[in-house]
């Protein structure tokens, strides 16, 4: 089990990581504070006296926009799920919607910077009507609904508080499991399996002898919903020794 790509191009815009805005028909690109609903709609915190504030103009305009997200992999070496690019017509909100939009940002990225939306910051928000997810050197068009129907993977935002957990307080038993699960013979500490991603699917671990390392997918047979699941799966693990 696996990620599907509609997956990962929600998790990679839901708002954890950096994103540059591109306006169609205009030079340059933006940074740009985002985050998205629960309907995956796409929020733009941006402030008033901005070019990109500038370049979205009024509140009556909507304005085509692209949303460029990279993945920032969670240590040194481990793979990247690639660039998440979503395109629609960003609009101005005001009033009430500003105010849920508000609360919806809020969810995903809390910041004081929300209470001066109307005076200091504008919110802009837009609704995907185009999905592509680039790695590898692959291009790929995710249909829009299939997107607007995923859900972010929650672990996504601790993963590296994840990795970093198993590694240091967990790292010999886990490394027994791996071994076991990969049907390796554990001692050589060169050798060693390591986590290199995890995901709500399963974990992505890399082996073998320096130079020639490979990777595993060890699924977990389920969809997990949250951190906790997470932890109660492994716990019988790192219990195990």
């Amino acid at each position: 089990m696996r990620p599907s790509p509609a997956e990962i191009v929600r998790t990679l815009v839901a708002g954890r990581l950096p994103g540059l805005v591109h306006l169609a028909c205009r030079p340059g690109l933006h940074h740009a504070r985002h985050a998205t609903d629960p309907e995956g709609r796409v929020l733009l915190l941006v402030p008033v006296v901005s070019d990109l504030a500038a370049a979205l103009g009024a509140e009556d305009r909507a304005v085509a926009v692209v949303l460029d997200v990279l993945d920032l992999p969670p240590a040194a070496g481990a793979p990247s799920l690639g660039r998440a690019l979503v395109s629609g017509w960003a609009r101005r909100l005001a009033g009430d919607e500003a105010r849920a939009a508000a609360v919806d940002f809020a969810t995903v990225e809390p910041t004081g910077d929300l209470l001066d939306v109307g005076t200091r910051f504008r919110l802009f928000r837009f609704e995907v009507a185009e999905a592509r997810w680039h790695r590898a050197g692959e291009l790929r068009r995710v249909d829009p609904q299939a997107y607007a129907e995923a859900e972010p993977d929650p672990l996504h935002p601790v993963e590296a508080e994840l990795l970093a957990d198993l590694g240091e307080d967990h790292a010999a038993r886990l490394t027994g499991y791996l071994c076991r699960q990969l049907g390796l013979a554990a001692g050589r500490t060169d050798h060693a399996p390591r986590v290199e991603r995890i995901d709500r699917y399963g974990m992505l671990v890399t082996f073998g002898r320096p130079g020639a390392r490979r990777r595993a997918r060890l699924a977990f047979g389920r969809r997990l919903a949250d951190r906790a699941e997470l932890t109660r799966l492994l716990h019988p693990v790192l219990r195990a020794g």
